[in-house]
């Protein structure tokens, strides 16, 4: 056109969706579908290969979590059948898991172990509980573990010992091959002369196939005027060296009171079976989980570095009812956050029982979906800078506080377009290398972000991929390899 002059376009920065068309920037397109970018500029995204080749076991994925252990790394995979597989390279292991219902799963990895919960995407599936995978490929079982169910037979021994004068309180406790100590079982007294081990006989022997040792637990000596008879009311402790393997029902003991020092008071009140929820995730060391079927707005917390060892009573966190579930929950910066679709709180580990910690309101108008929190390392690799967060009104970044403007500002129209009702289907990853942010969207396409040039609402660029197949779920191997889970075809 004569008179006319050009416009320069020198970087192109990716979609906008916010307000009318004429309010696009210049360096901007209301549609610029399957896209990726490049410096100053974008080509046509990578096209998608099939990982498992012909491999057709796993047809229609729902859920995908990359596992890392010792080995390297493998992709659990839930399908349409409710089975959960380990996929180690081109080998796909399993089921590992069938749970009839499950149409979504949770997933956190601690110890070397994968602990995977059964849910709906909303809780964790009625009379269900959370299960453990050692990795090897065999059926994964239940986390936790039942405690002995009889009394082992003492009586004082004719060789001279140690166990000191007095009444002392015997029992037994399990341990399984993940390292879990079960509650203590039933419990016998004995009144001790002094000078003298004590023999012990008909030791508990579990018919579970996990329970690889038992453990001898005792009383110090308690003063016969004062015994009440309750054998559950004193102080258990381990006795030193007392263990023995499962299928063995003799010992001899020989200690001092002053080598009790170990106690087992921490195993009363342990679940033995895990109540199901809808998502895990860890926190100074210990396994989180949160929704239960029965209670929604529970937060369940094990003991440090023993992600089974829950406290019935101890061990729980509530967040104030209002009638929604808990739909994520992360660490961040030695704090523990706790959201609900539109609300977010915080809990500090102050040293005691979980039940003690102090928990702060910090937002009451934006919170998470269930998927939607992806963390951002920083150059060490270490230590947390910032989260990204999902929410109904946008991808906002969370330093302890909402940064506004949301992460997603240029796309607010495309953000609210969404169907709220399908949010736990929206999954967000990010791949530090590339610089790019993974997003499943509710409509089962995807959503990219390039953070090349700034984490800012202003820098980020974003572009909608879409395919001809449903993205049901996403997960990122060796950092930056996308796998995409769908229906119909291997990944």
């Amino acid at each position: 056109m004569r008179g006319h002059n050009p416009v320069i376009i020198e970087n192109f920065n990716g979609l906008w969706k916010r307000g009318g068309e004429d309010s696009t920037p210049p360096d901007h397109f209301v549609d610029c579908d399957n896209i990726q970018f490049i410096h100053g500029g974008f080509r046509s995204r990578d096209g998608i290969d099939t990982f498992l080749g012909n491999n057709t076991t796993i047809n229609n994925i729902v859920r995908m979590y990359t596992f890392v252990q010792e080995s390297g790394q493998s992709v659990l995979v839930l399908d349409n059948n409710n089975n959960i597989y380990d996929v180690q390279g081109t080998t796909v292991l399993g089921p590992i898991l069938h749970v009839k219902d499950m149409t979504d799963f949770a997933f956190v990895s601690m110890n070397g172990r994968a602990y995977l919960s059964p849910s709906n995407g909303i809780t964790g599936l009625v009379g269900e509980f959370i299960y453990v995978y050692d990795g090897a490929g065999a059926a994964a079982r239940r986390a936790g573990g039942a405690a002995p169910l009889t009394a082992p037979v003492v009586v004082n021994s004719g060789t001279a010992g140690n166990v000191e004068l007095g009444i002392h309180v015997f029992s037994v406790v399990y341990e399984t091959n993940t390292g879990f100590l079960t509650s203590i079982g039933p419990a016998v007294m004995i009144d001790a002369p002094g000078g003298k081990k004590v023999d012990i006989s008909s030791i508990s022997v579990s018919g579970s196939a996990s329970v690889t040792k038992v453990h001898i637990v005792a009383t110090r000596a308690i003063d016969p005027l004062f015994f009440t008879g309750d054998l559950t009311g004193y102080q258990f402790y381990f006795v030193p060296g007392a263990i023995v393997t499962n299928g063995t029902t003799t010992l001899s003991v020989s200690f001092f009171d002053s080598e009790l020092l170990d106690s087992a008071d921490h195993l009363q009140d342990l679940y033995e079976s895990i109540p199901a929820v809808v998502g895990l995730g860890n926190y100074h060391n210990r396994l989180i989980g949160y929704s239960t079927h029965s209670d929604i707005s529970l937060c369940i917390v094990s003991n440090p570095g023993e992600p089974e060892a829950i406290n019935q009573i101890d061990g729980l966190l509530v967040f104030p009812l209002d009638g929604k579930p808990i739909t994520n929950g992360q660490e961040f910066r030695d704090v523990l956050y706790l959201f609900k679709q539109t609300k977010t709180n915080a809990w500090t580990d102050n040293g005691d029982v979980p039940s003690s910690w102090p928990m702060t309101l910090l937002d009451q108008g934006i919170g998470a979906s269930l998927h939607g929190i992806a963390t951002v390392l920083d150059s060490g690799g270490v230590n947390v800078d910032y989260l990204e967060i999902t929410d109904y009104s946008g991808i906002f970044l969370f330093n302890g506080a909402y940064v506004r403007p949301e992460l997603s500002w240029k796309i607010k129209d495309f953000w609210l377009a969404l169907a709220r009702n399908k949010f736990n289907k929206i999954e967000i990853k990010n791949d530090p290398i590339s610089q790019t942010l993974y997003l499943v969207t509710t409509d089962g396409n995807m959503l990219i972000g390039d953070y090349s040039n700034g984490m800012t609402p202003k820098e980020i660029r974003w572009a909608p991929w879409s395919f001809t197949i449903p993205v049901n779920s996403i997960a990122l191997t060796d950092t930056n390899t996308l796998l995409i889970g769908s229906s119909g075809i291997p990944i």
